[in-house]
């Protein structure tokens, strides 16, 4: 532990100095007879206790005391001034200014040792304490962050398992996540939201593990009955989903369940227009239809990218929200880098690609 003692009077700081040393051949004893250098010294590495007499010349002990009080990591560190007996309005203003104790001249050095030694053993708890509340932050960091990678493992086995009765590859669920993530940022969604929504996104086809594989894997137009079948896939999804105290989880639901509702109210499972439905939702809906208009189906041919945002545009305002669309758009540079970046392919996908 490092101590300054700061005096104008080479006597006072042998003394001072002596009486530190004697408490613990350990400690670091620095002395200052110019209080600005003591003050230079404190911005360089700061002090576990500090003593420092009143009268100086140039600048007196309160300054000294608000000098360092107005440092980083200064708050905590005791500071003790030495004073004359009758100096009592002078000590209530160290004690506003932030002093811990005083020492009255002429000293006791059996005081003055008892002073010291009950700070200096102040101080090495507090220090203690500080190195346990940050292994704490690690450690509860640590822990945050197991239980998120189990959520997101969730998110995609569940994804996965879905994929494995669709039609539908791992690519699309990579791209359309990330389109999602692009239009949050477009909108101006803070960088968590985003994050979330880039997790819980694969989450929104989930429900499809409870659709028969006659009318999942068809590979026709659905007649009436069982495109109404199919349109339960929502309420599965979301029924699979709710009831998580994981706010990912609770997102993703959200998504599972609106994702096909329309902007003009037309969508199921609802019919939810407008801003009544989820924002998240709104923006999946955008981003699941571009990429799969886009992509190789045994059904369809992926159609042209021109194609496909030329669609988006005609039905802004009825099956899409208009703003989700400008925002879409706008990232379009960065969309078909994605497109390119993440193809489909037959090997699993991990977690650390979504």
């Amino acid at each position: 532990m490092r101590v300054h003692v700061v005096d104008d009077n080479e006597t006072n700081l042998l003394l001072f100095s002596q009486l530190v040393s004697g408490l613990d051949s350990a400690l670091e004893v620095q002395t200052f007879l110019d209080p600005y250098q003591a003050v230079e010294a404190c911005r360089c590495v700061m002090p576990d206790l500090v003593l420092v007499d009143y009268m100086m010349p140039g600048m007196d002990g309160h300054q000294y005391i608000t000098a360092v009080r107005g440092m980083p990591g200064a708050s905590e560190v005791p500071i003790i001034m030495v004073t004359a007996t009758d100096e009592r309005s002078v000590r209530h203003r160290a004690l506003e200014l932030g002093a811990t104790d005083f020492i009255t001249k002429p000293v006791d050095p059996a005081e003055v040792k008892a002073r010291l030694r009950n700070l200096l053993a102040l101080r090495k708890t507090h220090l203690k304490l500080r190195d346990r509340n940050v292994w704490l932050r690690e450690e509860i960091g640590k822990a945050t962050r197991t239980i998120i990678d189990r959520e997101l493992e969730l998110i995609l086995r569940l994804a996965k398992a879905a994929e494995f009765r669709d039609p539908e590859t791992g690519g699309h669920i990579l791209r359309m996540a990330r389109y999602s993530q692009l239009v949050a940022r477009q909108l101006g969604l803070s960088e968590e939201d985003c994050s979330l929504l880039l997790h819980a996104a694969p989450m929104h086809d989930v429900g499809k593990l409870g659709i028969p594989d006659g009318i999942l894997l068809k590979p026709g137009k659905l007649d009436e009955e069982e495109f109404k079948i199919m349109t339960q896939h929502a309420e599965i999804g979301h029924s699979i989903l709710q009831g998580s105290s994981s706010r990912l989880i609770q997102v993703a639901a959200e998504i599972a369940a609106t994702h096909h509702e329309k902007f003009d109210g037309s969508g199921y499972p609802a019919g939810l227009a407008g801003e009544d439905i989820p924002l998240f939702g709104r923006i999946v809906a955008v981003a699941d239809v571009f990429d799969a208009l886009t992509s190789v189906r045994p059904y369809k041919k992926a159609w042209p990218v021109e194609k496909a945002r030329d669609l988006l545009q005609e039905n802004a305002g009825s099956h899409f929200d208009p703003r989700i669309v400008a925002a879409f758009l706008a990232r379009w540079d960065e969309i078909l880098a994605v497109r390119d970046t993440f193809i489909d392919k037959a090997e699993d996908i991990s977690i650390a690609e979504l």
